[in-house]
Formats: structure tokens, C-alpha cells, sequence
């Protein structure tokens, strides 16, 4: 064997790529001072091209398919390379591999949340994530636009251009909707087929990519918008708001009543927050100012109007209270001497202990617990 034929017996004759990232778009063929032997083996597998770059500038491409490099399927190739010594010499040139199977499970998401001028909740935002596929459908642009000559390009190294388009995108895209905050659920097939449209037509024909699929996964609230919603929701499936609060005040009443705090216990429960319709379940009561009902003719005469009671607890007044009501939230502990109170005829809110009409019931307070058994 000559020196000649050595020299040739250690040039590349085998171009194949056997992928096990599943995450790589394009990967360059390793090869000694890039002289590939007369006569070489190429193999592209399914799922890729194979792309020969001679002197900066794309000669040939090749599908998927099993190739003898010679004059005859290197067209392009034998044209630029000039073949001064005939094609029988070892020529120079790059060969990159380009995936164009799909990568799925690549994520997207909104890192900072998007302001959107909802018709029921006013300015708010909201936050959106998802994932996507990708694949390459020109190797040329995607060579001359991204790739480079990178020895390995991947999905993580697109990734970053791709996240930006895809939030770029959808920022325009939710603000034209005028969608409804709690109407985008039910939408988020229709967003993510437009938002996938959107975004190939950046990506296509400037890098030679594809998204075949996009979805968005979930869009989010801030915590203190959903935690309102759950209040309005938790309010909606109570209902008759009124017949709850006659609901807590039986239940109320009973637990008074089962832990020795009597009747007069359970009323003074109608001075807690929630109970001021204590005045509509006590027929007795009689609201400030109202007209006593005519006695018949042999009747006495009707007895005064009780002196009707207000309570400020929380900054929220509550009230009208009948004195029997005071009486029986003073023995409850419900209402105390410092309680703020106010009635007609006073300059302003007092405290009950300042108050000489509540002096005598301040002073009764609860009795005291029975004495022991013999």
C-alpha cells in the first residue's frame, strides 16, 4: 500500500448521526481537517436532512436515505470544488445534521404578569404557562439564522427565543381578546390555536421552525383577586344571606343553652357581627319611632316605646337594640362596659358605663355560678 493510499485509508467514509438527546436541532459531523473520502457512505435517518456547507456557502441537501458520495448525487458539491485533480482526491466540507422530528414538552410561561383591563374586575393580572413542540422545516435558514456554526445546536439554546416570541405573543393576543377574567378558562383551546398561529408566523420563515403544538396550561389571578373570588363564590352558594344568619343564631342559642347560659344568654348573641336582623325574629320588638298599635276601646292605653339601642362594634353600628336585647348581651359577655353605644336624645357614642340608663344592667352583670352541692 502506498503512502497515498494510507493517507486515503484514514479519511472519513462513513457521514451518519445517531441522536440520543432527543433535544438537539442541528449537530455538526466531526471530522479530521473536514476531508470526507471519495466514495463515502452517508446515511440520513428518518427524522433528519444532512446539509453540506462548502466555504461558508450551502452546497448540497440530502433527506432521509442511504448515499455513495460521488459526482453524480453531489451536484452543487462538484460545481464549487472545482475538481482540478478529478473527483478521485479527498474533498473538504461540513456536513451538519438537522432534526426535523418534533421536540415536544418545551415549556413557556409568563415571568412577569400582564396588566388586561377586564370588563367586570377593572385593571388586573394575571400570570399564563404552557408547553410547546418544535421542529425544523428549513435547514437552509435555520443554519444561516440561528445555528451558525455551533458545533451542536439544541432546544434549550432556541428555547429562550422562543419563550420571548411566545409571550410577546400572547400579551398581544389576550389584550385584543376581551375575553373575560372568568370567561379564559373555557377559552384556552381557541387562545393557544390563534397563539400557535401567531407565533409561526415569526418563526417560519425567518428561522426555518415550526410549532406544530401549543397549549396553554393555566392562567392565574393574583392571590388576592382569587381569594376574593372564593368570598363572592362561598357567598353565592349560602344564598338567602338572612335565613343564614337565623341559622347560626338557632344554632347559637342552642350551644348557649346546652352550656347553662340560658335564653337571656342566647339572645345577647344578636350583638355579635352578622346578627342584626335579631330585631326581625323577636315579634315583641317594636322599631324606634313606630306607631303603637290602637287598644280597643276598653283597653288602657298603650305602653311607651322602648328606647332603642345602638351598638358601634368594628366601625359597623349594629342596632336597633331593645333594652331586654342590652340586657341579655351584657350577661353574655357580648357587650361590656367599654362597648360604645348610642339612643336618641344623646349628643354622641358613649361608652355604657357612661351611660346612666345602662348603669343598673353594667352593674347586674351575669349571676354568679350556683353554689356548690352539699
Amino acid at each position: 500500500m502506498g503512502l497515498f493510499d494510507l493517507i486515503r485509508s484514514e479519511l472519513i467514509d462513513i457521514i451518519e448521526w445517531i441522536d440520543d438527546t432527543q433535544h438537539t436541532l442541528m449537530w455538526r459531523f466531526p471530522r479530521h481537517d473536514n476531508e470526507i473520502k471519495n466514495g463515502a457512505q452517508l446515511i440520513v435517518r428518518p427524522g433528519q436532512t444532512a446539509v453540506f456547507v462548502y466555504k461558508g456557502e450551502i452546497a448540497d441537501i440530502y433527506p432521509p436515505g442511504h448515499y455513495q458520495l460521488t459526482t453524480d448525487n453531489m451536484p452543487v458539491m462538484s460545481t464549487l470544488q472545482g475538481w482540478k485533480y478529478g473527483f478521485n482526491s479527498p474533498f473538504k466540507a461540513e456536513v451538519y445534521f438537522v432534526s426535523t422530528r418534533q421536540l415536544t414538552d418545551l415549556k413557556w410561561g409568563t415571568p412577569n404578569p400582564i396588566m388586561l383591563r377586564d370588563p367586570e374586575f377593572g385593571p388586573i393580572r394575571i400570570r399564563a404557562f404552557g408547553t410547546y413542540a418544535l421542529r425544523a422545516v428549513d435547514p437552509k435558514a435555520l443554519l444561516l439564522e440561528v445555528v451558525g456554526t455551533d458545533g451542536e445546536f439544541g432546544a434549550d439554546d432556541v428555547n429562550v427565543l422562543l419563550r420571548s416570541i411566545i409571550q410577546s405573543s400572547f400579551a398581544d393576543l389576550i389584550g385584543s381578546s376581551q375575553i373575560a377574567a372568568l370567561d379564559l378558562a373555557s377559552n384556552y383551546e381557541q387562545l393557544a390555536a390563534q397563539l400557535r398561529e401567531r407565533v409561526v408566523e415569526k418563526i417560519d420563515d425567518e428561522y426555518g421552525l415550526d410549532c406544530p403544538q401549543l397549549f396553554i396550561v393555566n392562567i392565574s389571578l393574583p392571590e388576592s383577586v382569587e381569594k376574593a373570588l372564593d368570598t363572592r363564590t362561598s357567598m353565592g352558594v349560602i344564598g338567602d344571606m338572612n335565613r343564614f344568619q337565623q341559622f347560626q343564631m338557632g344554632q347559637a342559642m342552642t350551644s348557649a343553652a346546652e352550656n347553662g347560659g340560658g335564653g337571656g344568654a342566647a339572645e345577647g348573641l344578636g350583638l355579635g357581627l352578622g346578627v342584626a336582623m335579631a330585631g326581625r325574629m323577636m315579634p315583641g320588638a317594636m322599631a324606634p319611632g313606630a306607631a303603637a298599635p290602637s287598644a280597643g276601646p276598653a283597653g288602657p292605653p298603650p305602653p311607651p316605646a322602648a328606647t332603642a339601642w345602638y351598638v358601634a362594634k368594628d366601625g359597623v353600628t349594629h342596632g336597633p337594640f331593645t333594652p331586654e336585647q342590652v340586657r341579655a348581651g351584657i350577661g353574655s359577655g357580648e357587650m361590656g362596659a367599654e362597648s360604645m353605644v348610642w339612643a336618641t336624645g344623646m349628643s354622641g357614642w358613649l361608652m355604657a358605663k357612661d351611660v346612666p340608663a345602662l348603669a343598673p344592667m353594667l352593674a347586674a352583670g351575669s349571676p354568679p355560678p350556683p353554689p356548690p352541692a352539699n
